[in-house]
C-alpha cells in the first residue's frame, strides 16, 4: 500500500513539473537573449533560418528554412511565425513544402527563402536560392494567397540570365521591390528592380563589385546601406556595408560593421529590419548562428544597430527589449 502510495505521489510530482515546464514556455517573453535557444509559444526552438520579416498591419512574419530533425530528406520546406512584438513567436506551420523541382540530383537546397507582398494582385511571392551542389545557382519561385500559405512552386531560373547563390530582399518606401543575389561569375552581386507583379527579374539597378553573400539592404535618412559577408561557406567572418544615395550606385568602400576579430559575433546577416515607431525609427540586425552539424540547433543574433550619418555598427550582443509602437530599444547590460 505505501508503495502504491508513493508510485502516486511520484506520478503527481511528474505532472506538476511538466505542467510547471509548459506555463514557463508559455510566459509572455519581454526579452530577445541573442545566441540562445530561442522557444516560440509552444516551447520549441523557432525553425526560421536564413530568413526575413515583413509586415502586414499590426502582425509580422517571419520565414525561413525549417531545418528541424525529423523531416522527410527527399523535401525542402518553408517555415513561417508570426509575432506583434517581434519577442513572442507562434509557429504558423510549414508553409511551403517542395520535392525535387524537375529532377534535379539528390543534394539539391533551398535556402535564405524571401516573401514579398504585391498589394496590387494581392499576393504573396516567395523567391528563394535553389541550388545543386552550389552550381546551378539558380532563384525559385512561390506564391501564395495568404500570408501563412500554402505556397504554390511556380519555376526555377538565372535571374537575367544571372547566377544566384545568397538571395535578399528589399522593398523602397514607393513600393517597389528589389531583390538582391550573388553573382559569383561576374565578382560581385547584383541588386535587380522586380516586375510590377513581382513574379520575375525586370531590371538590374547595380553589380556591386565585392565578394559579398548574404546580403541586405535598409534605407535609412535618405541613405542606402547595403550589408552582407564574406564567401566563407558556413564560417563566419567581419560582415561589411557600403552606402549610396541611390540603388544604381557608385556605392562607398566597404567597411566592418564590428570589430574584425569578433568575426561579426560568430553570426552571418541575413536581414536588416527598419521598425519606423511614434518616436524613433531602429534597425534591427538579423543574422544566423550556423552550426553545419547541427543545422537543427542553429541560433539567431538579433540586435539593435546604430546607424547614421553613413555609419553601421553592430554592437556587442547582450539581452535587449523593443518597443515596436514607440520604436525603442533598450540594451540590457
Amino acid at each position: 500500500m505505501q508503495h502504491i502510495l508513493i508510485n502516486k505521489r511520484r506520478i503527481i510530482l511528474m505532472l506538476f513539473l511538466a505542467f510547471s515546464m509548459t506555463g514557463l514556455f508559455a510566459q509572455k517573453k519581454n526579452v530577445i537573449h541573442p545566441g540562445e535557444v530561442w522557444p516560440d509559444k509552444d516551447g520549441e526552438h523557432i525553425q526560421a533560418h536564413g530568413g526575413a520579416i515583413f509586415k502586414i498591419k499590426n502582425t509580422y512574419y517571419w520565414y525561413g528554412t525549417e531545418r528541424s530533425k525529423e523531416l522527410d530528406p527527399d523535401s525542402r520546406y518553408v517555415a513561417c511565425y508570426s509575432s506583434k512584438d517581434l519577442m513572442n513567436w507562434k509557429n504558423r506551420g510549414i508553409v511551403f513544402q517542395m520535392s525535387n523541382p524537375d529532377t534535379l540530383a539528390n543534394n539539391w537546397v533551398l535556402e535564405r527563402p524571401k516573401v514579398f507582398y504585391n498589394q496590387k494582385t494581392k499576393k504573396y511571392v516567395m523567391y528563394f536560392h535553389v541550388d545543386v551542389n552550389y552550381k546551378l545557382a539558380q532563384v525559385g519561385i512561390a506564391v501564395s494567397d495568404k500570408a501563412t500559405g500554402p505556397f504554390k512552386y511556380v519555376r526555377r531560373f538565372h535571374p537575367l540570365g544571372y547566377e544566384s547563390r545568397d538571395i535578399g530582399q528589399f522593398i523602397d518606401e514607393d513600393g517597389k521591390a528589389y531583390l538582391i543575389f550573388e553573382d559569383r561569375p561576374s565578382g560581385g552581386f547584383r541588386i535587380a528592380k522586380l516586375t510590377e507583379d513581382f513574379m520575375d527579374v525586370e531590371k538590374n539597378m547595380s553589380l556591386v563589385k565585392a565578394r559579398i553573400e548574404g546580403g541586405t539592404i535598409v534605407k535609412n535618412d535618405g541613405l542606402y546601406y547595403c550589408l552582407g559577408s564574406g564567401l566563407t561557406g558556413w564560417n563566419p567572418n567581419p560582415n561589411q556595408y557600403a552606402t549610396a544615395t541611390s540603388l544604381e550606385g557608385p556605392w562607398s568602400e566597404f567597411k566592418n560593421i564590428a570589430p574584425p576579430e569578433v568575426n561579426t559575433y560568430s553570426s552571418q546577416s541575413t536581414f536588416l529590419l527598419k521598425i519606423i515607431g511614434s518616436e524613433k525609427t531602429s534597425v534591427i540586425f538579423m543574422g544566423d548562428i550556423w552550426k553545419p552539424d547541427a543545422q537543427w540547433d542553429s541560433r539567431y543574433l538579433w540586435m539593435p544597430m546604430e546607424i547614421g550619418d553613413g555609419k553601421l555598427w553592430l554592437p556587442e550582443p547582450a539581452p535587449w527589449t523593443i518597443n515596436v509602437k514607440t520604436g525603442e530599444t533598450k540594451i540590457l547590460k
